[in-house]
């Protein structure tokens, strides 16, 4: 079961950022770091998509709105990529079996991820952009750093993982007000597109 805090650890990260986490363990493996990474993740063109993907959501993530689109369509991929990444680092150290690693890297991966979707949700009632960057950097920093620090102390990492994943969640039902705000925000600007689509189809008028 000694591989079993890196999974934690990875899962949570990948619910944050997916990509910077295939692009780490990647490096890692690459450089001789560590053993525990496999040749999979190590792959030159595995490592190409990922920076790109790496760059493509460093951008996103850090416009207000955008990043909960970006957050939306990634419900899927980032639970997935933690289910992956888990089995993978199960099946090279031989430790645990791929069927557990995969549920507990997905399932830690879809917890994040809903701490992180939501917080942004929060943060988008708020007009200014300055907190969606500042808190985009933090949480790259913050998945940059556990992993490294995974490399060489798993245990304590996913201590500090599980902690941050606590904490978001209690943070995440504090500011559900207002996420149900954001939520009905959106449903309002959709509904107003919708009329206003169909007041142009019915007078003819050019769309705007």
């Amino acid at each position: 079961m000694s591989v079993l805090p890196l999974v934690f650890t990875s899962g949570w990260a990948s619910g944050i950022n997916a990509y910077a986490v295939v692009l780490l363990l990647g490096i890692f493996g690459r450089t001789g770091l560590t053993d525990d990474v496999p040749a999979s993740l190590q792959r030159t063109d595995v490592l190409a998509v990922a920076a790109v993907l790496f760059l493509c959501e460093a951008i996103a993530d850090k416009v207000p709105y955008m990043d909960s689109i970006w957050d939306t369509v990634h419900t899927v991929i980032r639970p997935v990529a933690g289910a992956v990444i888990g089995a993978l680092l199960a099946g090279q150290t031989g430790s645990l079996s791929d069927i557990t690693a995969a549920a507990v890297g997905g399932s830690t991966a879809l917890a994040s991820h809903f701490v992180k979707a939501g917080t942004r949700m929060a943060i988008n009632t708020s007009p200014e952009p300055f907190t969606n960057v500042g808190m985009s950097i933090a949480e790259d920093l913050g998945v940059a750093g556990l992993v490294t620090f995974a490399m060489f102390n798993p245990e304590a990492a996913a201590i500090i993982a599980a902690v941050l994943l606590a904490a978001g969640l209690a943070i995440l039902i504090f500011l559900w007000s207002r996420i149900r705000r954001f939520l009905r925000r959106r449903a309002q600007r959709r509904e107003e597109k919708r009329l206003a689509a169909e007041v142009r189809e019915t007078t003819g008028a050019p769309p705007r």
